[in-house]
């Protein structure tokens, strides 16, 4: 009986025979946290509601949910019905920071919310054993998150509205068609 248990307790653990899937697993699990952790940490500086734990989380379970049907012996053909799964289950995740404000056009959150689906798109790069590929992209939405929002500071085009969206120069041909777009949406309202 010792002896049944025991060998049904190997075969249960047998998912990693050897060295090799244990340096896989280790490596690719702890560069997704690392590197969601690197974008994490940016959007906490930044006082965002997704921060660091929730993208280290998202980027490691994303690289699981890869990482474990490769493992498993899953064709990439079907593999690539995981990462639609992820692709759109992650957005579900990303709404959820997504705030309208009080007034017509301000929306908070749309960053947070890609920030989130970006970090998804890292974890199952990782996942996937392109590690390379996922630190560049890290660097990079680490570079548009917090340069180009000096950068914005500085020119002072940090999206103008509430939300990041840009406001149209006034007396411009956008400003007056959206104005229009008010007038227009205003008097539906009432009537």
């Amino acid at each position: 009986m010792q002896e049944a248990i025991a060998e049904a307790l190997r075969a249960e653990f047998s998912d990693l025979a050897g060295v090799r899937e244990w340096t896989q697993l280790v490596v690719r699990l702890g560069l997704a946290i690392l590197l969601g952790a690197a974008i994490g940490w940016e959007r906490e500086q930044k006082g965002s509601t997704a921060g660091l734990r929730t993208h280290m989380l998202v980027s490691f379970g994303c690289a699981l949910f890869v990482l474990v049907p490769l493992q498993a012996g899953m064709p990439i053909v079907d593999l690539s019905r995981v990462i639609q799964g992820i692709v759109a289950g992650i957005g579900f995740l990303g709404i959820g920071t997504i705030v309208k404000t009080g007034n017509e056009t301000g929306v908070r959150g749309l960053t947070t919310a890609a920030g989130i689906w970006t970090t998804a798109a890292i974890g199952v790069t990782v996942g996937l054993g392109r590690e390379a590929t996922a630190i560049v992209a890290t660097v990079a939405v680490i570079a548009i998150l917090s340069l180009l929002l000096r950068i914005e500071k500085r020119v002072g085009t940090d999206g103008g509205a509430p939300g990041g969206d840009p406001q149209p120069a006034a007396g411009s041909a956008a400003n007056e068609e959206s104005k229009q777009e008010k007038v227009e949406s205003a008097g539906r309202a009432g009537t």
